[in-house]
């Protein structure tokens, strides 16, 4: 007798649930930490030049040696270090999960944090522990200490600035943690552009540390291309895990293109942060909301006052805008809501999505 899949697939992962990508169709798109703008035309031309001409009937470079040439120079990483490309960070986070798990071995972050680092432990057989932040979203760096001591984890996971919170810890405090770490630490800078603070300097003083980007929210989202940057004798090991032709070649031809363009990234970046620091304000101003502070592309809020975080994401939702429901995820996270930064447009159309789906005191 055949047996049926809850008799062949391992029970933690019947437990799961997919990870849920909502459709979007005809909404105002703010639930994904994109970029909202295109690239001018004239790189869009020269880009569709480059894909006309792409030998897409061959296999892409296996070690994409030009563009990780260019990935060094555009991100300063430092001599010495070397680099290792992924389909997105997800597949990163993946290689290094299946790298460590060694029978027992315990993959550790701080929640809540960026979802991906428990579902991967799970994937992979680690064991994950979850150290709890304090209840403004600073890094409790007492607590993890003595987690590290007690748990002993092959790698830690901490994003910087922090998803879904938005802010940067306290980078002395991720100093001590990574001089603690009997294992790998590895900092997720997905946020990077937007918060201009950096470990990449600090690679060659912590034997174990290990860097982690990606160009997704700096408007290349489509191409899914991850990059992680450390220490020859740990990327050697990790490169055994990375699947052949991972990176195809219209992702490697397109972004080495898009670096030639680096000061469009950087203009984006910067009006970005200008609407960002717009809407916190605007935000702030709406009675029953709580504005938490943010070095990321998106802005992590609270609904007060007698609203509910389910019931505004609905009523936001009727109104054509989506965002990040996280009320629920994690106990920190209560009536929690986080917006992405969009347009001008985008956000005044959010805004006044908002003022509409919240409930004043006397309703």
């Amino acid at each position: 007798m055949r047996r049926p899949p809850d008799q062949i697939i391992r029970p933690e992962i019947l437990a799961l649930s997919a990870y849920h990508v909502p459709p979007a169709t005809g909404m105002v798109k703010l639930d994904a930490m994109e970029n909202p703008y295109s690239l001018p035309a004239g790189v869009r031309d020269e880009i569709a030049r480059l894909a006309g001409d792409a030998p897409i009937n061959r296999y892409p470079d296996p070690s994409a040696v030009s563009l990780k040439a260019a990935l060094r120079e555009a991100l300063a990483v430092p001599d010495g270090m070397d680099i290792m490309l992924g389909n997105g960070s997800d597949e990163i986070i993946q290689i290094i999960a299946l790298a460590c798990a060694r029978p027992g071995a315990v993959l550790m972050s701080v929640e809540p944090a960026f979802v991906m680092f428990r579902m991967i432990a799970t994937f992979t057989g680690m064991t994950y522990a979850g150290v709890p932040l304090n209840p403004d979203f600073s890094l409790d760096v007492a607590g993890t200490l003595d987690a590290i001591a007690r748990h002993q984890p092959a790698v830690i996971f901490i994003a910087y600035p922090n998803n879904p919170t938005g802010n940067l810890f306290d980078a002395a405090g991720i100093s001590r943690i990574i001089d603690a770490a009997p294992g790998i630490v590895v900092v997720d800078e997905a946020y990077h552009a937007f918060a201009g603070a950096s470990f990449m300097g600090e690679l060659a003083q912590h034997p174990n540390l290990l860097l982690m980007r990606t160009l997704s929210k700096s408007g290349l989202a489509g191409l899914r291309l991850g990059l992680l940057a450390g220490r020859p004798e740990w990327l050697i090991q990790l490169e055994k895990l990375r699947l052949p032709y991972n990176v195809g070649i219209i992702t490697q031809l397109v972004t080495e293109k898009v670096l030639q363009h680096g000061d469009v990234l950087l203009q984006q970046a910067a009006a970005i942060k200008i609407e960002r620091a717009a809407m916190s304000e605007n935000l702030a101003t709406l009675d029953g909301i709580e504005v938490f502070p943010t070095d990321a592309n998106f802005i992590l809020f609270r609904v007060n006052q007698g609203n509910n975080a389910g019931s505004v994401f609905q009523e936001l939702k009727n109104r054509a805008v989506l965002i990040k429901n996280l009320d629920g995820s994690h106990p920190l996270l209560t009536n929690c809501l986080r917006v992405t930064v969009g347009t001008p447009d985008e956000n005044a159309q959010f805004l006044e999505a908002l003022q509409a789906s919240l409930k004043k005191p006397n309703d």
